[in-house]
């Protein structure tokens, strides 16, 4: 049976990055505590400086300025085109990476997974949109002041600022239709 659940961005609870340079908000995860144990890990982070960013071999990361002008990355070495709001940038959980901001603090919304378990898809739509999913697990984050959110078998679900929808144990092809700017991010165990 499906499964939603409404995550209110003032819930969410802070925890210091793997490297001790900053904070980030988790917003949830699959499984595990502190930042050990999950198989995917879906957060916010306030980056106040340029510097680098904490490993986590094994992972996937997939990375998103949602506020500030961007950053500028640098992985392994190369630099990378600059990352601009909602501008999607991959990479490697184990790559060093060093950041460098354009110009001035940025808040940035992070999934970090593990591929050899999980096979991941992360969109960002804005306006009315529909699309189709068969995905397990379904996040749907709101970058809006509001949004709205329609699953078709239960009550259409408001969402603020950075909230966030949550459907675990989906067995079908669903529709979801969206209102507002909203990233959309597929997980199915592999």
């Amino acid at each position: 049976m499906t499964q939603l659940s409404l995550l209110r961005a003032a819930d969410y609870p802070r925890m210091p990055w793997k490297n001790g340079g900053g904070s980030t908000e988790e917003i949830t995860r699959d499984a595990g505590t502190g930042l050990e144990g999950f198989g995917w890990r879906l957060s916010i982070a306030d980056i106040a400086e340029s510097g680098g960013f904490s490993s986590f071999a094994g992972y996937q990361r997939i990375i998103t300025v949602l506020q500030g002008a961007g950053m500028q990355l640098q992985v392994d070495g190369q630099d990378v085109r600059p990352l601009l709001p909602l501008d999607l940038f991959a990479f490697s959980g184990a790559s060093q990476v060093n950041c460098n901001l354009l110009d001035g603090p940025i808040r940035d919304f992070n999934l970090i997974y593990c591929p050899e378990r999980y096979i991941a898809r992360l969109q960002w739509f804005e306006g009315q949109q529909r699309f189709f999913s068969q995905a397990h697990t379904l996040l749907v984050f709101s970058a809006a002041e509001q949004a709205w959110v329609d699953t078709a078998d239960s009550p259409v679900q408001a969402l603020g600022r950075y909230d966030c929808l949550r459907l675990d144990e989906n067995a079908g092809l669903r529709e979801i239709a969206l209102d507002g700017c909203c990233c959309v991010i597929e997980l199915s165990a592999c």
